[in-house]
């Protein structure tokens, strides 16, 4: 039995905190898990600054609501999951994907938790497990799954190399380049040609 785990930032919708980043007009709200490999570093990092500005939950809301998936990306996903089961596996929020998720045809997200204040200010977040993304699969591969993985980031790495087929997708020449042994592809039918050979 086979399931396909993906990465949603960057591999079906644009990255929220670069978006957020140029509604704002706060450059420095661009740096994503593709430039910082330690997550609790990167979002304490951004509460600060988004504490700083006095923006809270609401304001990012606004945002998202005017972000549409990748081009291709329900396409794709519609196909993927017409033969696979597939789970979408993210370090973003329930708070910030539930209208993309909507977009995308409500598939099956694992992601984490914002801690917000009444005045809307984000005072902190709840990551569901340590390192979920590879703590999902090794669980889901403990139940009798053989699991393909697809990401972009460094938080998807574990994830992919401890997968039976697992693939690097419009990911960065750095980690392109560091990780040469991962198949990258920068297209979904690319992509979908891949995942269906690894499952033969």
């Amino acid at each position: 039995m086979y399931i396909t785990c993906l990465d949603v930032e960057g591999v079906l919708v644009p990255e929220i905190w670069v978006a957020f980043a140029e509604a704002s007009g706060i450059p420095e709200l661009k740096r994503t898990t593709r430039d910082e490999p330690d997550y609790d570093k990167l979002m304490n990092w951004r509460l600060g600054i988004l504490k700083e500005h006095g923006l809270g939950l609401k304001e990012i809301q606004d945002v998202i609501a005017k972000i549409d998936p990748l081009p291709g990306a329900k396409e794709f996903l519609d196909e993927l999951r017409s033969f696979s089961q597939v789970i979408l596996i993210s370090d973003t929020f329930t708070q910030f994907a539930a209208p993309l998720m909507e977009k995308l045809g409500r598939p099956t997200l694992f992601c984490n938790t914002l801690e917000v204040a009444d005045s809307g200010e984000i005072t902190g977040f709840k990551m569901r497990v340590e390192q979920s993304k590879l703590s999902t699969v090794k669980a889901l591969q403990s139940i009798g799954f053989d699991t393909i993985a697809s990401g972009d980031s460094y938080n998807d790495l574990g994830m992919i190399q401890a997968s039976k087929a697992g693939f690097l997708f419009r990911s960065t020449d750095k980690i392109k380049a560091d990780y040469p042994d991962i198949p990258a592809y920068e297209a979904y039918d690319e992509l979908l040609s891949a995942i269906k050979n690894a499952m033969k």
